[in-house]
């Protein structure tokens, strides 16, 4: 007896992609605090003739360019959640928004490499208290800034459940659950401190013991941990979008759940289709098989499987090798 079983008809698969997220709110807070502080150092500048003021407003405005496109990601993912287009719902629109910010990081990286070597064999004069005065500012609003986003690895909601009216498990484990379009809008505004911190000390290391080299330096060094940053959030938003597999760990607390000595399992997937979310396709073998709603009832729900197809083979069926 061969039985397959699947919960995906005559289901709403929205998954809770149809609710605000924090992380939309707060990154529009956060668009909204930088496009005001763009307009105003732009405007500084070119009332006082300050090309630092001038060139931290347009830095500033490609921070606000990417977060935009995080912004834009949440507000997509929830008005189409109840697309059928989405037989999975718009989960990994997050993905997708984090792994482009996750590449704009990366040219951001490279721009201040690229800038720093330029400075460093062609050193410029610096006008240290205007300098020193806008890394402060620019300082001053990004932390401002990363305390609104908060702790991005648990930047989601936890109410995902109402889209689907059974198999949905509300455990509250976290090493999953991470909200990457949350954390490459977190990663722009800490690359964007780190970058006031470093300048902040180099300046005043110029200013006062004349070390001009002190600045391209730090900005290299920034860049090498940007680039960092931007290679770390490439590979998890990847393995979202290209179906990774989930971890040996998880697999086996899934397969420990639901084998006994007369169930194994023979094929296993099991991959992300949102933050904190997953899928997962079951093969069983049995030789005194049970009804799929048996053998889901045994998964974890800390695991968030929301949408499980289960197949059961009974063992007498399977046909024996030719020897």
């Amino acid at each position: 007896m061969d039985h397959t079983h699947d919960d995906h008809h005559a289901h709403s698969h929205t998954f809770g992609q149809d609710q605000q997220k924090a992380g939309e709110r707060r990154t529009i807070i956060v668009i909204a605090i930088t496009f005001a502080m763009m307009i105003i150092e732009i405007g500084a500048g070119i009332r006082y003739g300050s090309m630092a003021l001038l060139a931290d407003g347009l830095h500033m405005a490609s921070h606000a360019a990417a977060l935009a496109i995080t912004a834009f990601a949440y507000i997509y993912a929830r008005k189409n959640a109840s697309n059928p287009k989405f037989s999975f719902g718009t989960g990994k629109v997050n993905a997708l928004g984090g792994f482009t910010g996750a590449l704009l990081l990366a040219g951001f990286a490279l721009m201040m490499a690229w800038e720093s070597i330029e400075r460093l064999l062609n050193p410029v004069e610096i006008q240290f208290n205007w300098a020193i005065g806008v890394a402060i500012i620019g300082l001053i609003v990004n932390g401002g800034s990363m305390l609104i986003l908060g702790d991005h690895h648990h930047g989601h909601d936890h109410g995902h459940g109402h889209g689907h009216s059974h198999d949905h498990h509300h455990g509250h484990s976290h090493s999953h659950s991470e909200d990457q379009n949350l954390r490459s809008a977190y990663l722009h505004v800490m690359a964007d401190a780190l970058t006031s911190v470093t300048a902040i000390f180099a300046l005043l290391a110029a200013k006062y013991f004349g070390w001009i080299w002190m600045d391209p330096i730090m900005g290299i060094v920034g860049s090498i941990l940007v680039a960092n940053w931007s290679v770390g959030l490439l590979r998890t938003t990847s393995h979202t979008l290209l179906d990774h597999q989930a971890s040996d760990e998880t697999l086996t607390k899934l397969r420990q759940a639901i084998e006994t000595d007369k169930d194994k399992i023979i094929d296993l997937h099991m991959w992300s289709i949102g933050p904190g979310i997953h899928s997962a396709m079951i093969t069983i073998l049995s030789d005194s098989p049970q009804e799929p709603e048996t053998y889901k009832a045994r998964i974890p729900k800390d695991l968030k499987i929301v949408h499980t197809t289960i197949e059961i083979h009974e063992e007498s069926s399977i046909p024996e090798p030719e020897t």
